[in-house]
Formats: structure tokens, C-alpha cells, sequence
């Protein structure tokens, strides 16, 4: 789709945290670089400790929402090596909580394992998830699929790759030929909810998937395996790294009434299906149910 007809949309331009002029002074290919590397890193400490991170699970907020001694040591590890690498960014992280973002700072967004009920259970979608963004404006993100090695990465204005070869988005323009994926969340009045979402999508696509990665998810739609992806509740961790994927593939990344993500929804697609989805969505979901935490 071209920027004009995005600009037909309510969402009149691409996320922010993916448009605009790339912050001066930042080295991409060395932040890059470093956020590969940590996330390689990470993603051999998850693999190698899988076993007995087994033994120590504790949960978050419900008795479904899982978090293993291997997220802690994977978050651990990631923070001392930008500490060391990049000494005062602030970082925020699904385990080790967030520092405010400073001006003129870049600030790391990570995520140790994106699919931790996956890590559990041996379902091969799970990674580590690696984003960097100053001044509003995501510079570089690396999803590391620790199941199989697989690894997506984007910098900003240089597109998205998959094992280091480029990737597009589809180009399909029909929602009834579209795949999309979504997830659910955890607590059992939200997934209800969501079911009864997921109701009505049902029947206007060709198909759905739950892979249980947000990060995955996104990098699927960057390579045109998927052609739309739809959540409520994922936190900046959970899509930074992978919007910014999709978003370099020529993927639309948005919230359903906002032009950026947000815990209330999360819609991304390839940009010639983008609005059917989105038009759904919003037939069901009232702009102020959309922002609900």
C-alpha cells in the first residue's frame, strides 16, 4: 500500500515508533550487532538450562501465566551484557521491570523468552526478543527463535531479514484468503472475551493461528507466512523487536484505534488486507473497550 493510501485510513500514518528521521549520532550496525550477539547468547543459556529451568516455574498473574528460572537468568544475562556493552541505557524488560526512557538515550526493550508456555512444553515457538529504540523512534530489533536458531532482525530504513536474507510481507487483498494469527491472554474473563472476538473473525478469513509468540508471530508476517496478526495484551516487549520486523518488511503495525500498538490491541497485516481486518475489529470492539488494559 502507498503512504496515500494509507493516509485514507483514521490511522493516517505508520507507528511512530517506526516513521520519522532516524535519531543522528547512533552507530545502527553496531547496535544491531550487539543486539544479535546478546540475543544469540541468550537464546544458547535457554536451551542449555531448558531441563532445569523445568523444575523451578512459578506464575505471574494466573495460574496460567507461566515464568521459569530460565526467564530470570535469560533477562539477567542480557542486562549485564548491555551493561557492560552500554553502560546508563535504561532497559525495560518483562522480568526485571522498566527505566523511563531519557532524551537523546537509547533504551533497550527485551524480552528473555517471548512464548514461555511454549519453552514448557516443547512447542518450537519461543525466542528472545531484543529492541532498541531512542527518542521514540525503534532503531533496531532482533526476534531469535530459540527452538531452531531461526533468527529475524531490522534496523530502521534497511529493511527486515531472515537468516540474513530479505523479507517481504504478502500482498493479498482479500480478508476471506487471509491466514491470521492471534493469541490470548491469561486471565479467564479477557479469554472469553477474546473467544468471542475470535467468533466473529472466524468466518470472514481463510484461516487462523495461535502460535504463542507475539515476536514469532509478527516476524511470520514479515515474511509473508502469516498475512495479519491481531491481539489484546501485549506489553512493548512482547512487539517492539517484531514491529519493527513487519513494519521494515512493508507491513502495517498499529492498535485498532491508535496509530501505535498498545496493551488494548495490537493489529498488524500485510498493507493490501490491512483494513478489513481492522474495519472487523472495530464492528466489535468499541473505541473504548480497544484501550482497556
Amino acid at each position: 500500500m502507498d503512504p496515500e493510501e494509507i493516509s485514507d485510513h483514521p490511522i493516517s500514518r505508520p507507528w511512530p515508533l517506526t516513521s520519522g528521521p532516524i535519531p543522528g549520532g547512533e552507530d545502527l550496525p553496531a547496535l544491531l550487532g550487539l543486539a544479535l550477539s546478546i540475543a544469540a547468547e541468550a537464546a544458547a543459556l535457554a536451551r542449555a538450562t531448558r531441563e532445569k529451568a523445568l523444575t523451578e516455574i512459578s506464575t505471574k498473574s494466573s495460574a496460567t501465566d507461566v515464568v521459569t528460572a530460565a526467564d530470570k537468568a535469560g533477562e539477567r544475562l542480557i542486562r549485564e551484557r548491555l551493561a557492560i556493552a552500554r553502560p546508563g541505557d535504561p532497559i525495560v524488560g518483562e522480568e526485571g521491570g522498566e527505566q523511563d526512557a531519557v532524551p537523546g538515550t537509547v533504551r533497550w526493550i527485551l524480552d528473555p523468552i517471548d512464548g514461555t508456555v511454549n519453552y514448557v512444553y516443547g512447542v518450537p515457538y519461543y525466542a528472545v526478543a531484543i529492541a532498541a529504540e531512542r527518542d521514540g523512534r525503534l532503531l533496531v530489533g532482533v526476534v531469535h527463535n530459540i527452538a531452531d536458531g531461526t533468527v529475524w532482525h531490522a534496523a530502521a530504513g534497511l529493511g527486515a531479514y531472515r537468516n540474513g536474507e530479505p523479507v517481504h510481507c504478502g500482498s493479498p487483498t482479500d480478508l476471506s484468503w487471509a491466514l491470521i494469527a492471534t493469541g490470548f491472554g491469561y486471565d479467564k474473563e479477557v479469554r472469553r472475551w477474546q473467544g468471542e472476538i475470535l467468533a466473529a473473525v472466524i468466518p470472514e478469513v481463510r484461516d487462523i493461528r495461535r502460535m504463542g509468540s507475539a515476536a514469532i508471530d509478527l516476524c511470520l508476517l514479515a515474511e509473508g507466512v502469516l498475512d495479519g496478526y491481531y491481539e489484546r495484551g501485549p506489553h512493548l516487549w512482547d512487539y517492539a523487536a517484531g514491529g519493527l520486523i513487519a513494519a521494515e518488511a512493508g507491513a502495517v503495525v498499529s492498535g485498532l484505534y491508535r496509530e501505535a500498538p498498545e496493551i488494548g490491541m495490537t493489529l498488524a497485516a500485510a498493507p493490501g488486507v490491512y483494513p478489513a481486518p481492522r474495519a472487523l475489529l472495530q464492528s466489535r470492539i468499541p473505541d473504548t473497550e480497544s484501550t482497556e488494559g
